[in-house]
């Protein structure tokens, strides 16, 4: 096995930061195009020209995300593209050293290489002083970057699936509830249908190591609930919170706040937990079913959104929510579709344990095998 040895960023590639070139806002109205314009996060515009053509690493320069980590601080852009100055630009030596770099900054503590109080920057001298374990030989650094490949392009697979399950289930909704609707279909108010769960203000002094889950708001994501940066509380308080436990395939809908509008469905994984203030859990009654209600809120939220006059607060109102109406098509239909929609939802859920799983498994062995504590094997 070969010997390891701190690297430094400048050793692994060469950073390509002074052919970096902002464009305002106002001057990227006048250049809209199809070649991707990176900022410190990830694309923030598409431009009509580019200046980086191929593999590249960007790190992150500024912003809040560099303490919050909230979106990974570097990531691999590919193809032509346009950035700015917030990102750091690295053209490395090799495709598998800018998965390494990647995966070495995505578990790396930045706090010590972070200055500002205000505006957090990692400039330049501080991204080159960060020491970046590796094996000497190339070999055994391709195959850390296989393993880890590995792991990612499963994650990436169970992913994509997720998306293209919602997508299907939201398409075949549409097409029979909203383009092949018919004008004799009953409408009724919402209150008839369903039942809106307030949550609850927990309160952080309540707040515990290990307990009960607490979801809030912040872990909403792309319509499902990530179990990161969760809070708890002890499972004694719970039992005196009962009414306030959430259930599998719930809709969960932010009513109020910047996020305003943002849902959630509930999955298996996610339970037991314990819906939090600033939030709605929609509970369909004998009426209808469950899913049909859940993509008939998605849609009503949509229309609220981006289609209502006037302000969207005004309708995100208990009172005023229970009046909007709901369509009720035969149950036939209905029966049909929650088939359907329970047959991807459970195929969901199944693919999230599996995320879950896998995702503790890239945690666990990525310091470790970035770290040297596991050694892979290489020819």
């Amino acid at each position: 096995m070969s010997q390891w040895k701190e690297f430094r960023i400048e050793e692994l590639g060469e950073l390509l930061n002074s052919k970096r070139v902002p464009l305002s806002s106002t001057q990227r109205a006048t250049r809209k195009g199809e070649y991707p314009y990176y900022g410190a996060s990830g694309i923030v515009d598409y431009l009509d020209d580019f200046i980086f053509d191929g593999e590249h690493v960007l790190i992150s320069e500024d912003g809040e995300n560099l303490r919050t980590r909230k979106t990974p601080v570097a990531f691999i852009a590919n193809g032509k593209f346009w950035v700015n100055n917030h990102a750091h630009i690295l053209r490395c030596k090799t495709d598998y050293l800018s998965k390494l770099v990647v995966y070495f900054f995505s578990h790396l503590d930045l706090n010590e290489y972070i200055t500002g109080a205000v505006q957090p920057k990692l400039n330049k001298s501080s991204l080159c002083s960060i020491p970046i374990p590796l094996p000497k030989d190339s070999r055994e650094q391709r195959a850390i970057a296989s393993v880890l490949s590995s792991l990612g392009d499963k994650i990436d697979l169970l992913h994509r699936q997720n998306k293209t399950l919602e997508a299907m289930a939201e398409t075949l909704f549409r097409q029979w509830f909203v383009e092949e609707a018919k004008d004799d279909w009953e409408e009724v108010p919402l209150r008839e249908v369903c039942h809106i769960q307030n949550g609850y203000a927990f309160q952080s002094p309540t707040y515990v190591e290990q307990g009960t889950r607490i979801i809030r708001t912040m872990n909403f994501a792309n319509h499902w609930i990530e179990l990161t940066d969760l809070v708890y509380i002890s499972q004694e308080l719970a039992r005196s919170h009962e009414k306030f436990y959430l259930r599998r395939n719930d809709f969960l809908l932010v009513m109020v706040g910047a996020s305003l509008g943002n849902f959630a469905l509930v999955t298996n994984d996610v339970l037991p937990s314990l819906q939090n203030q600033n939030m709605w859990a929609f509970r369909a009654n004998t009426i209808i079913d469950q899913h049909y209600l859940n993509f008939a809120i998605r849609q009503i939220v949509n229309e609220i959104l981006f289609g209502a006059s006037g302000s969207a607060r005004e309708f995100f109102q208990k009172g005023v929510f229970y009046e909007l109406g709901i369509r009720l098509p035969p149950s036939a239909l209905l029966k049909k579709f929650a088939s359907f929609a329970e047959s991807t939802f459970s195929r969901i859920e199944l693919n999230r344990f599996q995320l879950q799983s896998l995702e503790k498994l890239r945690d666990n062995l990525l310091p470790k095998l970035m770290s040297g504590e596991v050694r892979v094997q290489y020819e």
